[in-house]
């Protein structure tokens, strides 16, 4: 069911991977021994809780919206039952290839700040 739900997720277009773990967690998960940034909880609730990198410069409550009903899809699909609950962090943002940078600010730099996702009028904190 993890490399389900894991499939689903990274399929989505604006997902780069999950976040978490640190290094110790990349090296943990390539070596399939644990998956940082993804948990499962079956006790009575089918419960997915992610913690996402998400391309820089996308719309990231679109991105979440794409992801929720991916692995939705899947699992109802899959297991004939929906979850009762996908809660999806965002956990870091990356530059990809292709996407071009935001402007420079005031400050002379085209890092996020704090408000961006405030003032970008989405319903995603």
């Amino acid at each position: 069911m993890r490399d389900l739900v894991r499939n689903a997720t990274l399929t989505v277009y604006g997902v780069s991977g999950f976040a978490g773990g640190g290094a110790v967690g990349r090296l943990l998960e390539r070596l399939g021994v644990a998956h940082p940034g993804l948990h499962i909880d079956i006790n009575g609730e089918l419960v997915v809780d992610l913690n996402l990198t998400v391309a820089y410069g996308l719309p990231i409550a679109e991105v979440a919206r794409q992801v929720d009903a991916s692995v939705r899809y899947a699992l109802g699909h899959a297991l004939g039952r929906e979850p009762d609950r996908v809660t999806i962090r965002i956990g870091h943002l990356r530059h990809e290839h292709g996407i071009a940078p935001r402007p420079h600010d005031a400050a002379g730099n085209g890092e996020p700040r704090s408000t961006d996702l405030a003032n970008s009028g989405t319903d995603v904190a």
